[in-house]
């Protein structure tokens, strides 16, 4: 079995981890407390939480079948060297079991609250259900051959795929709205920083070992990352830069009640 090398880089990486784990976590609350405020999820694209829900069910399976199951992980030494630390820590797990319930939660918001005429696309609907037939040819495939970890990078593949396309429908839905009223930006600036602190944590893995096993055995983590960056920063170019919120909106009902105001003092 992987050991650190480093016991300072073994710290300051459960610290990027957990620092990853913290604000990803968080990132989830701004959304929902903000359509329970609006008592509406008008504006947050429904093929983005639809995907969204499936990339974090298909990744907490694969993090917690490489973390906890002694069969994955004997397979994944003898691909990558007995050497080689297992690339899912705890704060991945947790990260993902609560990324589940709180997309889940999402879900419930949507169904409960105002959607006007918003709904899944067919096409979302199709690329779901191809994902988990796929998966599911996978598990056929992998338990009479015992195929562990190649069944699991099935898992992860699909997360990755759901990561890449999650976020198009959300970013089309603000170009044609020319808005992002209704979509937290709150998520995505804690989004940013999670997928920073994550790459610094497999930074710190792969100077301690020496090695860019790190990255490549576990792909899926790296493209997670870098796929969120890249949609992170176009969402806040769209929220900041090409469709600020309006100074006029706010200041119009101190305008109305002024007046208001004024009309009672001279009728007095």
């Amino acid at each position: 079995m992987g050991s650190w090398q480093s016991l300072k880089l073994k710290i300051l990486s459960n610290v990027f981890g957990w620092i990853a784990f913290s604000v990803w976590s968080i990132s989830f609350y701004p959304q929902v407390l903000l359509n329970f405020k609006r008592k509406s999820v008008v504006g947050l694209n429904f093929d983005f939480v639809a995907l969204n829900f499936t990339k974090h069910s298909s990744y907490f399976i694969y993090n917690a079948s490489v973390f906890f199951s002694s069969a994955v992980q004997r397979q994944y030494h003898n691909k990558y060297g007995s050497k080689q630390i297992i690339p899912v820590a705890a704060n991945d797990v947790a990260f993902s079991i609560h990324a589940v319930l709180l997309t889940a939660f999402t879900l419930v918001q949507i169904m409960i609250y105002d959607r006007r005429t918003q709904k899944v696309s067919k096409i979302t609907m199709i690329i779901l259900l191809a994902g988990w037939i796929s998966v599911a040819i996978c598990v056929f495939i992998a338990i009479p051959r015992h195929h562990w970890l190649w069944l699991v990078n099935c898992f992860n593949t699909l997360q990755v795929v759901m990561t890449t396309i999650k976020y198009i429908p959300q970013a089309v839905m603000n170009f044609r709205r020319k808005s992002t009223d209704g979509f937290s930006i709150g998520n995505i600036l804690l989004d940013l920083l999670g997928g920073l602190s994550n790459y610094a944590q497999m930074m710190v893995l792969s100077i301690d070992q020496h090695s860019w096993v790190n990255f490549y055995g576990n792909i899926g983590k790296t493209l997670l990352s870098l796929v969120s960056i890249l949609f992170d920063v176009l969402f806040i170019v769209q929220h900041y830069v090409l469709y600020p919120v309006r100074k006029q909106m706010s200041s119009t009902p101190i305008a109305v009640n002024h007046q208001a105001l004024v009309t009672t003092t001279q009728s007095v």
